[in-house]
């Protein structure tokens, strides 16, 4: 009994060491790769750069008072289209005491000089009846008396724009009333009724009433990076992106590059402005947000292949020499030949090849392209 037990063990000593280089001798085979491949397409390769600003009114007029006062009556409404010379509200003069004082003072003195100007211009037109006095020096008292006349009504006038901040007869061009310079859509009023207002002058900007834009002249004001920069050029064409219109865009034509950059957010950044095409179906606010693609260069449909399949041969490590381009050609299944491809317009994903490749060759994928993404792949999946 001991010697069958005995036996027993040995049998499953060896089976287990058996069972156990099987499993080994199994691990130890490789499974083939199976690579993946792509076929070229054909599809429009558009290489562009990316602006970031916003859309604004061309041009934008912020409308002053003429006079200082309080602001008694506001009629302008965001969104109203005014014409140049349409009412926007009108103010109230605060009189300075100061100022008033020196006013009738004028008044009082050219009144003085009047009357005693009226009794010489009398007594002398009396003395001219006699034959006292001749005619060249009646005309000089008359010459002086519509001066002083004159004087009176000059210093009445300054007295009641002092006051008032218009005189008789002003009506609709009064300096008490705010009216539109330009025609167009009132984008903004930043004053309320009952607001005391500054008129512009030479130590401060003045209260603005409202601020008027013409609507239907929009551009595009952005930034490029430096890096962009020399690569854009006036008249090309912009594809503007506007952050509150979801399904559309709007074209736009490049028109300023400003010569000096802007540090910006630690970057150098350039101004650039665009005129935008406007569509009728599209509402357009000002200061949306907006980026734009600036398309530096583009080519219709040509055959691509993703740049992520091309790899390079000759090229030394480290250096800045890339080497010869290449893609490896499926000849028979899983087998693959190397091919030089000539390369032309890039968009940063695909790339156009010039000469080297079909629209019908099977592409190999490389191990670092990443997966597959073109619609027109074929292959088992890579193992």
């Amino acid at each position: 009994m001991k010697r069958i037990i005995g036996w027993l063990f040995i049998l499953g000593v060896i089976v287990s060491i058996v069972a156990a280089f099987g499993y080994l001798a199994k691990k130890s085979r490789t499974a083939p790769v199976v690579f993946v491949t792509e076929s070229p397409e054909t599809t429009d390769i558009i290489k562009k750069t990316v602006a970031t600003g916003s859309i604004v009114p061309r041009r934008e007029v912020e409308v002053k008072p003429k006079v200082t006062g309080v602001l008694t009556k506001l009629t302008a409404v965001p969104g109203q289209v005014v014409k140049q010379g349409d009412s926007l509200g009108q103010i109230s003069i605060i009189p300075d005491a100061m100022q008033i004082n020196q006013a009738e003072s004028a008044v009082r003195a050219a009144q003085i000089s009047f009357d005693n100007a009226k009794r010489e211009l009398d007594r002398n037109e009396a003395l001219f009846k006699t034959g006292v006095v001749a005619d060249a020096e009646l005309q000089r008292y008359r010459t002086e008396y519509a001066l002083r006349q004159q004087e009176v009504s000059s210093a009445s006038s300054n007295l009641q724009l002092v006051k008032e901040g218009a005189t008789r007869g002003q009506a609709k061009t009064s300096t008490l009333i705010v009216t539109a310079t330009v025609g167009g859509m009132v984008i903004d009023v930043p004053v309320k009724e009952g607001y005391s207002v500054i008129q512009a002058n030479n130590f401060n900007p003045g209260t603005t009433v409202a601020i008027i834009a013409d609507m239907d002249d929009i551009i595009f004001e952005g930034h490029v990076d430096e890096a962009e920069v020399a690569k854009i050029k006036q008249g090309m064409k912009l594809t503007i992106k506007v952050g509150a219109i979801e399904n559309d865009k709007l074209e736009g034509k490049l028109e300023y590059i400003s010569p000096k950059g802007k540090l910006i957010d630690g970057a150098i950044q350039f101004e650039i402005k665009a005129s935008v095409t406007l569509k009728a179906e599209i509402q357009i606010r000002a200061n949306y947000s907006a980026n734009a693609d600036i398309v530096l260069d583009e080519k219709k449909q040509v055959l691509a292949i993703r740049e992520a399949l091309v790899q390079y041969d000759g090229g030394a490590p480290g250096s800045a020499t890339v080497g010869t381009p290449f893609v490896e050609i499926e000849t028979a299944p899983q087998k693959f030949a190397k091919r030089p491809v000539e390369l032309c317009l890039s968009d940063g994903i695909k790339v156009e090849i010039k000469k080297g490749v079909a629209l019908t060759d099977k592409i190999k994928i490389p191990e670092n392209a990443g997966p597959a993404a073109m619609p027109s792949m074929g292959g088992p999946p890579r193992k």
